[in-house]
């Protein structure tokens, strides 16, 4: 069916998409995931999610942070320690986040097998060149 036909313009759904497609990128960045299910359980100090997010730097996990935080998604929290205590929460928002992305491993889960072999079944038929490698 040719735009013409639907009542829809490519620059309509790409002006509608638009904020949804800049909030998916930020959520569903890997390192973003990784650090909203490292908190997920509560309060989560800086070192511990460095130490607990494999292949993370420490700049990313400054920048991710960050990001989260402008967006509203965790909280930092400074104690006035010395050194200073930094603790990095869920705001209720990131929670409801964290609840659909518990969703989509779920469902990423009970559906992996079916996945794979739609894959196999696919490469079989379009790519024949990956069997023999």
């Amino acid at each position: 069916m040719s735009q013409r036909h639907t009542g829809v313009t490519v620059q309509a759904v790409n002006a509608q998409a638009c904020p949804v497609r800049e909030v998916l990128d930020r959520v569903a960045g890997k390192w973003s995931v990784q650090i909203l299910v490292a908190a997920s359980h509560g309060p989560i100090r800086f070192t511990e999610l460095e130490r607990g997010i494999e292949g993370i730097s420490r700049r990313m996990l400054t920048l991710t942070l960050r990001n989260l935080e402008r967006d509203g998604l965790v909280t930092r929290t400074v104690h006035p320690t010395v050194p200073p205590k930094v603790e990095y929460e869920l705001t209720a928002v990131a929670h409801e986040l964290n609840d659909t992305l518990q969703r989509l491993t779920d469902w990423a889960e009970r559906n992996r097998m079916y996945i794979a072999t739609a894959r196999a079944a696919y490469d079989a038929e379009h790519r024949p060149e990956l069997l023999d490698a």
